[in-house]
């Protein structure tokens, strides 16, 4: 097999690296992800009620996806450590789902979509725990980077409107 030097986080070797980004220029960057925990109608109720046995999920689950932003290159050996400047976690009630929606800002030299991805996953995985005592067949789906701003690729959405 032929290694892919195109790739930016493969040498020519074929060997992982991470990417030198110490020429880059410093811009305001943000990233918004997000992800859905799939459940029964009584279980949301219960969820926004903060009625479930292990407590009160969703502030539960909001401050697990801001320490998870923050511990992302710990979890994903070629992310940089970045001096993240605002991170925040939302949640959208749905008749039988839970909308979860995570925003990273920074002002550095590269992105933060896999920070964004790791609250908004982080989240859900919290949100799935507090449940699992009432709804062992819940699932999380749905999980993607719907916006980005900043950097030398530029500005996209997937967001309607």
């Amino acid at each position: 097999m032929e290694p892919r030097a195109t790739l930016s986080h493969v040498r020519e070797d074929g060997s992982a690296h991470m990417v030198d980004v110490t020429g880059k220029a410093e811009t305001s960057r943000a990233a918004t992800a997000t992800a859905t925990v799939r459940t029964r109608p009584e279980v949301v109720e219960m969820i926004f009620r903060a009625d479930l046995p292990k407590g009160d999920a969703l502030p539960v689950a909001r401050v697990a996806g801001i320490m998870a932003a923050k511990k992302t290159p710990e979890l994903v050996p070629l992310c940089h450590p970045l001096p993240l400047g605002a991170i925040t976690v939302d949640f959208t009630r749905h008749d039988s789902a839970v909308g979860i929606t995570a925003t990273v800002k920074t002002r550095g030299v590269t992105g933060v979509e896999m920070e964004a991805l790791t609250a908004a996953t982080t989240a859900a995985l919290t949100v799935y725990d507090m449940i699992k005592a009432v709804d062992k067949h819940a699932e999380i789906t749905d999980v993607k980077v719907v916006e980005k701003s900043g950097g030398k690729s530029g500005d996209w959405s997937l967001r309607e409107g």
